[in-house]
């Protein structure tokens, strides 16, 4: 269920052994996911952006099986935050920020981190408190406050402080600075190792991966049903019996010994029948999800800035990233003398953004990408709109329970079924990482026995990694919440009915 990465690396890996599966997918064009390729009118764009970098031999290797070498660009990195009309350096550095800020904000920002470092807040209980106490009030509010809280949707003192110690874990100003005026590469504990500032790139877009990826099962003997979402999802005597999408000629049913689903928890037990018992849809029900849109603007401009992408810090827009998808492949453009340019705001499904009509949300990124310099009105020659939904699981403070007694209930009852994918195992993962558990959830359909939850993710809030470092699960900014948790431990007691 699903032909993002993680559907069609699994149906790769079957159909590679002379297993024969059927994918159904949603979208009724495009497989591939939120890793896909969208185009309009010749101008190709990633949905975010999809850096081809893993740990993984296997995973490496799997993309070189899928695509020939003369399909792939090695690309340099180039990615900047946007603060009061000026480029910071991202990974921040410390010299380039306070040099950049002017002698009387550096002072203030250095007498900010000195007051945190002697009066630091006791109890750090939020994002807020966590940062504030290793940069200082000042700086927090210019690299952390903004950008955090336009891709969240909640006030950085009702994220966990869980989510920066994870994700920025071993990052100080002082460390920051130590780094900058004496850099060291290899040898002892906490040194930085390496450095992701290079990856590889399909020269057409990560969609080129996927598109090619559902040709080869295609081949193999695999179905590929497109524009058939699944509806429902019978089962019974502990096993998922039938699987029942919906497509233009009607309903489209598949049976199989096994089953592996992408889909969201959340959209998955809402479709269970019979209903699975209150206290695991009410569990399903608590999963929640950021979405975001993506206005692609098209400008008459052959160069418009050299950075793969922008970190937009300035409080007065709500755009929050700009991707220059010419500067990820040159292939991404049909006329080297435009540039597409692809504008990321972060909205929850349903709100007044995602329900703004396309004509409102590319006169808004044409005005605030003029605003912040970045364009002049005039240049902005044509444009479209691209949602997301379910772009991002949130993790909040009871995700974990919600996840884990859906899952108990689930390996009870559905004892064929496998959950894989970002959405299909509500984590954070990164394309690799998704591939990965696919992978082991193919190779336990072929007999093998492994647990693809156990699939780790980065902790690296900069991508490094540093000698002796272990790979913990990648999170999310948890909301802080003061109740529920008793009513979820009782769930977890009773007795399945």
């Amino acid at each position: 269920m699903g032909a993002g990465p993680a559907g069609l690396t699994a149906a790769w890996e079957l159909t590679s052994k002379g297993v024969p599966c059927e994918i159904m997918e949603a979208d009724p064009t495009e497989v591939g996911g939120i890793a896909r390729t969208a185009s309009y009118k010749g101008f190709r764009f990633d949905i975010g952006g999809h850096r081809f970098f893993t740990k993984s031999a296997e995973i490496q290797r799997v993309w070189r099986e899928i695509l020939p070498a003369e399909d792939w660009l090695h690309v340099s990195r180039m990615s900047r935050i946007y603060y009061k009309g000026k480029f910071f350096a991202y990974p921040l550095r410390a010299l380039d920020a306070l040099s950049k800020l002017g002698v009387a904000t550096s002072a203030l920002c250095v007498s900010s981190y000195a007051t945190a470092r002697v009066f630091p807040r006791k109890e750090e209980r939020s994002f807020e408190d966590w940062i504030v106490n290793r940069f200082g009030e000042r700086l927090y509010r210019i690299f952390f406050k903004t950008y955090t809280e336009k891709l969240w949707g909640m006030a950085c003192c009702d994220i966990s402080a869980d989510w920066a110690a994870q994700r920025i874990k071993g990052l100080s100003l002082t460390s920051a600075i130590r780094n900058a005026l004496r850099p060291q590469r290899g040898g002892g504990d906490g040194v930085i190792k390496t450095l992701i500032d290079q990856f590889d790139y399909p020269k057409y877009g990560p969609g080129m991966m996927w598109e090619r990826a559902a040709e080869i099962v295609q081949q193999r003997g695999g179905v590929l049903h497109m524009g058939s979402p699944v509806v429902l999802l019978n089962h019974g005597d502990g096993l998922l019996r039938q699987v029942v999408a919906r497509n233009d000629t009607g309903a489209l049913t598949a049976t199989g010994t096994d089953y592996i689903s992408t889909l969201p928890i959340r959209t998955l037990v809402e479709m269970l029948h019979p209903a699975p018992p209150p206290m695991v849809q009410a569990a399903a029900a608590a999963l929640r999800y950021r979405d975001y849109l993506t206005v692609v603007l098209v400008l008459d401009r052959a160069e418009v800035f050299p950075d793969n992408w922008i970190y937009i810090h300035d409080p007065t827009v709500q755009l929050g990233r700009v991707q220059n998808f010419k500067n990820w492949s040159p292939f991404m453009v049909p006329d080297a003398a435009q540039t597409a340019l692809g504008l990321e705001y972060f909205c929850t499904e349903g709100d007044g953004l995602w329900e703004a009509p396309d004509a409102e949300l590319l006169a808004l990124g044409a005005r605030e990408l003029a605003h912040i310099g970045l364009c002049q009105p005039d240049e902005v020659v044509d444009g479209t709109v691209v949602r997301m939904p379910k772009a991002y699981p949130v993790y909040d403070d009871h995700y974990k329970e919600n996840v884990a007694l859906c899952r108990a209930w689930l390996a009870e009852h559905l004892g064929n079924l496998q959950l894989v994918g970002r959405n299909g195992m509500h984590k954070y993962n990164n394309q690799d990482h998704s591939m990965m558990a696919a992978l082991l959830a193919a190779r336990n359909i072929l007999g093998e026995r492994w647990d693809p939850w156990k699939v780790n993710t980065d902790a690296e809030y900069h991508e490094e990694v540093k000698a002796g470092d272990d790979e913990a699960g990648r999170i999310m900014p948890r909301r802080l919440e003061a109740a529920y948790g008793q009513g979820s431990a009782r769930m977890r007691a009773e007795p399945w009915p």
